[in-house]
């Protein structure tokens, strides 16, 4: 009497091709993950440094980024907030002629967001900057950046270039500061 496996083999592929399709999937999700979210600094449309502007020139954060103390997102400068200087400042440089490009062709900049929290979370600079906290805290030390980089704060309370944000990590900072309602979950998640 022969015995053979085989039909019963054929019924088990469907579900070992599955296998292999999910496990291929799980590791072109963890490769891309792992290169293009967090640690990674995003190539700008144009190389803006933070190092020679908030870091050499001194100019306060709020300079540039003025919706910060007044609204959710922080924003970023228009390109008339850049020329203001850059009209008559370092104009012969390349990008600052890219800058002056945009200028001349009434664009905005098309900036990629470094810091990006999930939709999920509702994050107000406004309040944050009203209670004086400094952008350095969760930001890092912008002032010693070329390229922004995706920056938390550890536990510590040191900056940790790379990591993004978790929300225990917001949790000990409202514990720490005594913030009303502080760890109720609708002060973040509305």
């Amino acid at each position: 009497m022969n015995v053979s496996i085989v039909p019963a083999l054929k019924v088990l592929r469907p579900a070992a091709m599955l296998v292999v399709v999910v496990l291929v999937g799980l590791v072109l999700g963890y490769w891309a993950n792992a290169t293009f979210v967090p640690g990674t600094s995003p190539e700008q449309p144009i190389a803006f440094s933070h190092r020679i502007h908030a870091g050499e020139n001194e100019i306060p954060c709020q300079y540039c980024h003025t919706q910060a103390r007044r609204s959710p997102s922080a924003g970023v400068p228009s390109v008339s907030k850049c020329v203001g200087c850059h009209n008559e400042v370092a104009t012969e440089r390349p990008q600052i002629r890219l800058l002056l490009d945009y200028w001349a062709n009434q664009q905005p900049i098309p900036w990629i967001k470094v810091h990006d929290l999930p939709d999920f979370v509702h994050f107000t600079h406004k309040r944050h900057v009203l209670a004086e906290i400094a952008c350095q805290t969760c930001h890092g030390p912008v002032e010693t950046m070329d390229r922004i980089q995706l920056t938390s704060r550890a536990i510590d309370g040191s900056t940790q270039a790379g990591h993004p944000w978790k929300m225990g990590l917001c949790l000990n900072c409202h514990r720490e500061n005594e913030v009303e309602n502080g760890t109720d979950c609708l002060t973040c998640h509305k």
